[in-house]
């Protein structure tokens, strides 16, 4: 199954580093002649990213080169994703660390990332090491739990957009979509989110969500770490989208939903009765790491409002195993600062290591 394609750089980069020399003095912020280009990652539409070093700290980063049009400007979703990271300030947020404007272009400087969760999957295809996937989704619930405390709404959630350091850190970036959303609810467009990882209340046409969007996405993301492929990948659009949600969750009712006929695309041939299965049943690698079924059950849920939060999801017993000192760790500061926290071997990384003959013996956990 193919997925869309990923622009974060796995390679190493300490010999691109080590190919300049600065003079660092003097170097402000701001002007583009204070960061060197070093390899396109990817390119878009309207936009193209690329590694490059920052000539001020010889820090390595990546640049998201905006290209502006003449009659319309600097894109809107440009100046959202701005002025949100602008007050962000999370160990599991990316860090944006300069901008820059010229007439033709705007460009972000983010901090760099060696490469994202989408990546990182397929090149370890089969589900990730259960203490990794732990890992990761402590995380991203960690990230997810600050942003919605600050009243933003991520809306694009997806593998894609969660970055991973080479040590393990992940973090949650693009946030073009992002909304901050304020109380009481404000209405919303439903086009959002991946279609794989939207849920049935976008799909159905809802636009008063709230962080229990989010929610549902991190859910998917969750069993397709586990499961090794995605929970609900649809190919032909909303109807067959729903049809995989229905088939895993059986179709909700105005007693388990209230209000899901008045929803915009309700329609009744949409939801023929289907009697729900445990969420084993389709992913059956949920049952080999203990309360993830449970964990997951919880954050995907039909109905919005019975969703887990991600502050309550950070407290659920599939995270009992970690070490307590991580819910003392700061919002600025890595999980990974806690004592033996670390990135594990994944199984397919230690059968290469065998045939070669590089095996070594460590310890199966992180704590």
């Amino acid at each position: 199954m193919q997925r869309p394609w990923s622009y974060a750089d796995p390679l190493q980069e300490q010999d691109g580093v080590e190919r300049f020399k600065w003079q660092r003095q003097g170097i402000p912020f701001g002007a583009a002649t204070s960061y060197l280009h070093l390899e396109k990652l990817r390119e878009g539409s309207c936009s193209t990213v690329y590694k490059g070093i920052s000539r001020i700290n010889g820090q390595l980063v990546a640049l998201k080169v905006i290209r502006l049009e003449a009659e319309e400007g600097v894109p809107f979703t440009a100046i959202r994703e701005a002025s949100l990271l602008k007050h962000l300030k999370h160990a599991n947020i990316v860090l944006l660390h300069d901008i820059i404007q010229t007439k033709e272009t705007l460009t972000f400087v983010f901090e760099y990332m060696h490469t994202d969760l989408a990546q990182y999957m397929d090149q370890h295809p089969g589900g990730l090491n259960s203490c990794n996937v732990m890992l990761f989704m402590f995380q991203l619930l960690r990230g997810l739990a600050y942003i919605h405390q600050q009243h933003i709404l991520h809306r694009d959630l997806k593998p894609q957009n969660l970055l991973i350091s080479c040590l393990g850190e992940l973090k949650l970036a693009d946030f073009g979509l992002a909304r901050a959303k304020s109380i009481p609810r404000q209405t919303y467009s439903s086009e959002v989110v991946t279609l794989w990882y939207r849920p049935p209340d976008a799909l159905l046409g809802a636009t008063d969500y709230s962080s229990d969007l989010d929610i549902w996405s991190a859910g998917c993301i969750f069993v397709e770490m586990i499961q090794g492929q995605p929970i609900f990948a649809g190919t032909s659009g909303t109807r067959e989208q729903l049809a995989k949600i229905w088939a895993a969750l059986g179709v909700p009712t105005e007693d388990t939903w209230p209000g899901l006929s008045k929803l915009p695309s309700y329609n009744p041939e949409l939801v023929a009765s289907r009697r729900p299965q445990r969420l084993r049943v389709i992913c059956d690698r949920l049952s080999r790491v203990p309360a993830a079924e449970d964990l997951a059950s919880r954050m995907l849920t039909a109905f919005p409002r019975g969703r887990i939060s991600a502050q309550d999801a950070l407290l659920h017993s599939f995270f009992s195993p970690l070490p307590p000192q991580l819910y003392q760790v700061s919002a600025g500061q890595s999980v990974l600062t806690v004592p033996g926290v670390r990135l594990q071997p994944e199984i397919c990384d230690l059968f290469a290591s065998y045939r070669k003959g590089h095996l070594s013996g460590g310890s199966s956990k992180f704590w």
